[in-house]
């Protein structure tokens, strides 16, 4: 099979194409035939050797986290799925045409597999987010970075909790967060002063590391109430910085809920071939994502 690897830490050219063994699910795992996998920021943080305390890599190591696709293996007490059934999930080296997945929900209805690749630690990481921040129905939520795939699940489950939302973001994105119903202003000089007009804010989370921690501090008056999953420098200045995953297989069924009543869908910005996957990590590091990117084997 084709799979996606990089054989040394470095920028997007170290990723290759590469031919490999496909790989068989052990126990309670399953795999999948990739049909989608999303683009996230940790998949270039640990190409880049960011984030080893989290994500131990052995090299050459295979690339991606989330996948949506068709089962076809299961491991032995694997249960409630069947070979054939669609599902979308978290595993490893999902740039592959052949993944594992250690968590998994079946897609909902009326779901591409581009549509569910982009969701899985999306919303992971929302869900975990807005719960270490501790943001309660009818209080106010800054979120710095608003218009990416975490950004688009933050807004759409603190509206469905009645947690008003400001987001930031650039000018081509506001009417897009608007649309989520959320507060919207842009990012860049004055962004503060802006943000105060809005209204007085509880609770800050910085999404995309732009260097904001110390103004979202200002605006809540209170270190505890900020939180980053972008700014390794963050702790420095007091911040906490989440990175350590909940329970993946509770968001997704909370995903599966939230897209089956119509409450959350996170659009696909771009799709790559696995051939253009430094293409699709040197676009995802730039930011200013409405959405998601993915990779279609």
């Amino acid at each position: 099979m084709r799979k996606v690897s990089f054989a040394e830490f470095g920028g997007p050219d170290v990723l290759r194409l590469v031919d490999a063994e496909e790989p068989h699910p052990g126990p309670g795992r399953i795999r999948v035939a990739v049909r989608a996998a999303g683009v996230n920021p940790v998949d270039w943080r640990i190409r880049e050797g960011q984030v080893l305390g989290a994500h131990p890599v052995e090299l050459p190591a295979g690339v991606g986290l989330d996948a949506a696709g068709v089962v076809d293996e299961k491991g032995a007490g694997v249960e409630g799925v069947e070979i054939g059934d669609r599902v979308f999930g978290e595993g490893s080296s999902t740039y592959a045409e052949f993944a594992v997945l250690g968590a998994w929900a079946r897609m909902p209805e009326g779901l591409t597999f581009e549509e569910a690749a982009g969701y899985p630690s999306v919303v992971e990481t929302a869900l975990r987010v807005l719960r270490e921040v501790g943001v309660r129905a009818g209080q106010t939520l800054l979120v710095s970075g608003a218009s990416g795939g975490v950004g688009s699940a933050v807004l759409q489950i603190a509206r469905e909790r009645g947690i008003k939302v400001i987001g930031t973001a650039g000018a081509a994105n506001q009417d897009y967060l608007r649309g989520l119903g959320a507060l919207a202003t842009t990012y860049g000089e004055g962004w503060v002063e802006r943000v105060r007009r809005l209204g007085p804010v509880d609770a800050a989370l910085d999404l995309a590391g732009s260097g904001v921690i110390r103004e979202l501090v200002g605006l809540t008056g209170d270190r505890d109430r900020v939180l980053t999953i972008a700014d390794l420098g963050a702790p420095g200045l007091g911040v906490r910085f989440s990175g350590v995953a909940g329970s993946v297989p509770d968001a997704l069924a909370e995903a599966a809920d939230l897209i089956s009543r119509g409450r959350l869908h996170i659009p696909v910005e771009q799709t790559y071939p696995l051939a253009d996957a430094a293409a699709a990590h040197a676009d995802s590091r730039t930011g200013h994502a409405r959405g998601r990117r993915v990779i279609v084997p």
